[in-house]
Order: C-alpha cells, then sequence, then structure tokens
C-alpha cells in the first residue's frame, strides 16, 4: 500500500462530504500499514464550524482503538490542516502527514501566509510531510465546490 493508495480513500471521504453538501474534505489514519479511520468534513451539514476531517478521523480512531490510537501515525489527507486541526494532530501525536493540496496553490487570501510548516516551527512539534499526492484528482473536486457556490471559510 502506497500513498495513493491511502489518499484515494480519503478522496473518496472528501467526495461524499461533497455530495452531502459539506466542504470537499476527507482524511484518513493510518498505523503500520492499517486503516485506523476516516474522517470527513461535517461543518455545514451539522454547522460546527470545528466539524473537519481530520478532527473526524480523530475521534473516530480514539473511539474505536482508544486514546493513544494516533501516536506515531500517518495521516492522508486531501486538504492542508487548517491551524486548529493542525494543533489536533501534534496533539494526538500524528507524526507524518500527507497532502494533496496545498492552501497556497489555491492562492486563499484568508490564511495570511500559514502553511503546516510554519505552525510546526511556531509551536516547536514538526511532522514529517509528503505533498502532492493526487493533487490533479483532488484540486479538479475543490474547484467544483468552489464553483457551485460562494464559501468564505
Amino acid at each position: 500500500m502506497n500513498d495513493e493508495h491511502w489518499m484515494r480513500l480519503a478522496l473518496n471521504e472528501a467526495q461524499e462530504a461533497y455530495a452531502r453538501g459539506d466542504w470537499p474534505t476527507g482524511a484518513v489514519l493510518v498505523q503500520g500499514g492499517k486503516l485506523l479511520a476516516r474522517g470527513q468534513n461535517r461543518q455545514v451539514s451539522q454547522g460546527d464550524p470545528t466539524l473537519h476531517a481530520e478532527p473526524d478521523a480523530l475521534r473516530q480512531a480514539f473511539a474505536a482503538h482508544g486514546p493513544a490510537a494516533a501516536q506515531g501515525a500517518t495521516l492522508y489527507c486531501t486538504m492542508e490542516p487548517c491551524p486548529m486541526c493542525a494543533g489536533a494532530l501534534q496533539l494526538a501525536g500524528v507524526t507524518t502527514l500527507v497532502l494533496a493540496l496545498r492552501h497556497a496553490t489555491l492562492r486563499r487570501s484568508d490564511l495570511g501566509d500559514y502553511s503546516v510548516e510554519r505552525f510546526c516551527a511556531l509551536t516547536g512539534r514538526a511532522m514529517a510531510l509528503r505533498g502532492g499526492v493526487l493533487e490533479a484528482d483532488y484540486l479538479a473536486l475543490r474547484l467544483r465546490w468552489g464553483g457551485d457556490q460562494v464559501h468564505h471559510s
């Protein structure tokens, strides 16, 4: 199983979120080559701005495998985690992050000059990072979302 395999699962989660009317973001948490949990953005459908894909996956992992489930795990996420999610991943013990798309690629202005690397430098907690996995596939979905409706978050 390689990065593309796991990112394809995250992309499937993003597509489900999109079909439901939520931000099309998906995540999967992997430990030792085994899938621990899947997550989706649910902030629109649930009316809660904290219900992003990364914490959704963490909650699922903790419920199924206990509070230490994410220690040393890898999170595959279709979108670069926001500061809230990056903090949650650090607190949970995720050590590797694999991304499809970065905020800078979308030229997002709502996050200033934020990047997950800057967040890690600020907090003094490093995470290994790999990016660009299935980027074109996810970018097409994300741009479809952007074209369907106007969003500010």
